[in-house]
């Protein structure tokens, strides 16, 4: 665009938001720095599109303050913020032709006719929609309409884009293309995205940092590598890609401190804070994990390993999905499609990984039985 846009700063504290008997926001606060990409992620229900709402001014926290650039801005009514929204229907108007959709937020600005041909050419060029000026909705791709409701958002320059679920719609090629562009288009403007998603994948993509949600409260905030690495809670571990999660007690042992399972004992990695006597789980994402076949002539383990029989093996293009019934439960594993000589169903093998790239955290279940808790939550 012509004239350089800027974005800005977002501060939410200590929001509180209930329906009746449902706490929907419970004590949310978030500083989300001007320019940034921030994703609130988390399953159906955990709060992060009500917070959206809140920012956009469609409905009111029972308490709490939300400011952009320092200005308060609860009694600022949603069309005097200057915030641009991206929904998932796209909530196009059908009769009208793709320029008059991008067109319709700065008639109501009462943008001169000079200046609004140029706004709308620019919005349109900038998703990549140049020559579909004249066509109806209806005439178009789901892909193409979403970047018709970006263009529409964009056109009139805010300083903030909201963007709930803008992709749930679409087949899965189409998400990742759209992905990339949303990551292009948020470099070029430097505007502050904030993005609701309960897709993994497309938090990991896309942002600078990730704000997880659970039952209304945010469990984590960091970079996709910071949250993926090193989850602070039980929740965001298993939220956040395929978590191996093994239960037990934390030990003193002659080769120094354990996590005690049921069948297992486990070196703990550096740092791991919790006090002896107490419960906690130690996860471990599947590709952290070596297979090797358990034979008399197995190599020593330099690290945790346990014994177990691969129960399947599942091919998905470039890697091999493995999972091993161990001590009464079933471990995943993930490695190279190609590497080595794979084992096959059937076969005895070490599950083994460095202690280093594990975490260890306090175990929040109330069922702490021995077990593996893998994938994500479904949404």
């Amino acid at each position: 665009m012509s004239e350089q846009m800027h974005g800005a700063a977002i501060q939410l504290h200590d929001l509180q938001k209930r329906y009746g008997d449902v706490t929907a926001l419970d004590g949310v606060s978030l500083d989300m720095p001007a320019g940034e990409f921030i994703t609130l992620l988390g399953p159906s229900g955990s709060g992060k599109t009500t917070t959206l709402n809140a920012i956009a001014g469609f409905l009111q926290p029972d308490s709490g303050h939300i400011m952009v650039d320092g200005s308060p801005i609860e009694a600022v009514p949603p069309h005097k913020r200057n915030i641009g929204m991206v929904f998932q229907n796209y909530a196009l108007f059908p009769h009208m032709t793709v320029s008059a959709n991008v067109a319709f937020p700065l008639k109501r600005r009462k943008v001169g006719k000079v200046e609004l041909r140029q706004r709308v050419e620019e919005s349109l060029a900038l998703v990549g929609l140049d020559g579909l000026h004249q066509r109806y909705p209806r005439e178009l791709s789901g892909g193409q309409q979403q970047r018709v409701a970006l263009a529409r958002a964009l056109v009139f320059r805010p300083r903030v884009l909201l963007m709930d679920e803008p992709l749930g719609a679409l087949d899965r090629r189409l998400r990742a293309s759209l992905q990339l562009e949303f990551k292009r288009i948020h470099q070029e403007l430097g505007i502050t995205f904030v993005y609701v998603t309960h897709d993994q994948d497309e938090a990991l993509v896309m942002s600078d940092r990730i704000a997880v949600f659970n039952s209304g409260t945010i469990e984590q905030v960091g970079t996709a590598e910071q949250l993926y690495e090193r989850p602070t809670t039980l929740f965001v571990a298993e939220f956040l890609g395929d978590s191996n999660v093994l239960p037990g007690v934390i030990a003193n042992g002659l080769a120094g401190r354990r996590l005690c399972g049921d069948g297992y004992e486990l070196a703990l990695p550096d740092g791991a804070a919790l006090p002896t006597g107490s419960r906690g789980v130690m996860t471990v994402r599947p590709e952290r994990i070596a297979v090797v076949p358990d034979t008399p002539t197995a190599p020593p383990s330099r690290g945790n390993a346990l014994a177990g029989k691969v129960r399947q093996v599942i091919y998905m293009g470039g890697i091999r999905r493995l999972e091993i019934d161990v001590a009464g439960f079933t471990m995943i594993a993930q490695e190279q499609a190609g590497a080595g000589s794979p084992v096959v169903a059937g076969d005895a093998v070490l599950a083994t990984w460095d202690a280093c790239r594990s975490v260890v955290l306090p175990d929040e279940r109330c069922d702490a039985t021995a077990g593996a808790v893998t994938g994500a939550l479904e949404a």
